[in-house]
């Protein structure tokens, strides 16, 4: 089976594609931890067990994980191994995150703010000028991380000619195509065109902002977005492995989608972020995230049916008012899902066929609360 650059994210393609970035695009190291943090084993939890119901189907979490293409899943419960699988991946393959890299992201820019180089409530244009002009002009970065940019770009990632298709070439996943113009990242972006509503109105998911996001950490934090994240978060937290971050064809970073790590380091990100931040993210900055977001917004954006209750902040769902569970959510299949009261932190790579898959989404969200029912 050959996987190119035109059919990587393609089933069965993206089986192998997914977790073998680095041999399809250019791509940076984010540097691992000399000293990995321990993830002890705790009590066995027996995935074949624990069942749930789901639209009308009752399930185990072994059955949901066949269902959802499932790639490798991890369980921590307070910090320790309740359940680790590896299906089509081994232990040391680094699974592309797809917009969980956003919520990584998002997470950076946390600490930068936390330290005094980024300030949230600042026009876009203080940090990158080279956005004047486009849907950028005018709106802040706390704009950028609660998706309430005003701006024309629709999120289809099935239609071939679409804002999507052009914005995959920009960003060198794609090969050009007819009628496609070949421009960097960053040229794609800032010159995206505003909406007509006002900025903060309208919860709209938009990739490009995260990306926009990436490049303003860039410019707050003075170096390369792999050399920020291995400094701020990946050493900090005792990452074991090398991460990776794809780039366009000009070297700017994929903030938005491009970060590939191994599964038992994105099980050490989510239990960070359940331990407050553990000294390495603001603690006020997760707190922020559980307790803020605005719930009208979000009722006017797309994206209800997944969370009807819900919200949106520093590119974190907030599922229900109370700010008990985080979720961080990626195409084809990528979940970190974080239950405060339960302890509990439960990580999912997965090669979905259909990107945006709101019935696997939902079944994997049911899966993820019987777990931490089953933990409680």
């Amino acid at each position: 089976m050959s996987v190119t650059l035109a059919n990587w994210r393609e089933h069965p393609h993206s089986i192998w594609g997914f977790t073998h970035v680095e041999r399809l695009l250019p791509v940076a190291a984010v540097a691992a931890s000399a000293l990995p943090a321990p993830l002890p084993n705790g009590e066995s939890l027996d995935l074949a067990r624990v069942s749930f119901s789901s639209e009308g189907r009752r399930l185990t979490v072994d059955e949901a994980l066949g269902l959802t293409h499932t790639d490798g899943f991890l369980v921590l419960g307070h910090g320790q191994v309740l359940a680790r699988r590896y299906i089509n991946q081994p232990p040391d393959d680094r699974h592309i995150l797809f917009s969980v890299s956003k919520s990584i992201t998002a997470m950076l820019a946390g600490v930068l703010a936390d330290e005094g180089h980024l300030d949230p409530d600042a026009p876009v244009t203080h940090y990158v000028p080279e956005a004047r002009g486009s849907a950028y002009s005018d709106c802040t970065v706390r704009n950028l991380l609660d998706m309430t940019v005003s701006i024309r770009f629709t999120e289809d990632y099935l239609d071939p000619l679409g804002d999507v298709a052009r914005y995959r070439v920009a960003m060198g996943w794609n090969p050009p195509g007819d009628g496609i113009a070949v421009e960097g990242l960053h040229s794609f972006i800032a010159g995206l065109p505003k909406a007509a509503h006002p900025h903060g109105w309208r919860f709209h998911y938009v990739s490009p902002n995260s990306d926009m996001l990436g490049w303003v950490v860039e410019r707050a934090g003075g170096a390369p977005f792999a050399t920020l994240l291995s400094r701020h978060l990946w050493q900090p937290m005792g990452a074991e492995s090398t991460a990776l971050i794809t780039l366009d064809r000009h070297g700017a970073p994929r903030s938005a989608g491009g970060i590939c790590t191994t599964l038992d380091d994105l099980g050490r990100f989510g239990e960070m972020l359940r331990r407050g931040g553990n000294r390495v993210i603001p603690e006020s900055w997760i707190a922020d995230i559980r307790e803020r977001g605005d719930a009208k917004a979000w009722s006017r954006g797309e994206m209800t049916g997944l969370f009807p209750e819900g919200r949106y902040r520093s590119q974190w769902y907030v599922p229900e008012a109370s700010g008990n569970e985080l979720c961080a959510i990626g195409i084809h299949g990528q979940w970190i899902y974080i239950d405060f009261e339960a302890g509990l932190v439960a990580v999912k790579q997965s090669s979905q066929p259909i990107p945006a898959d709101e019935a696997l989404d939902r079944l994997s969200f049911a899966m993820f609360r019987a777990i931490a029912r089953e933990f409680r």
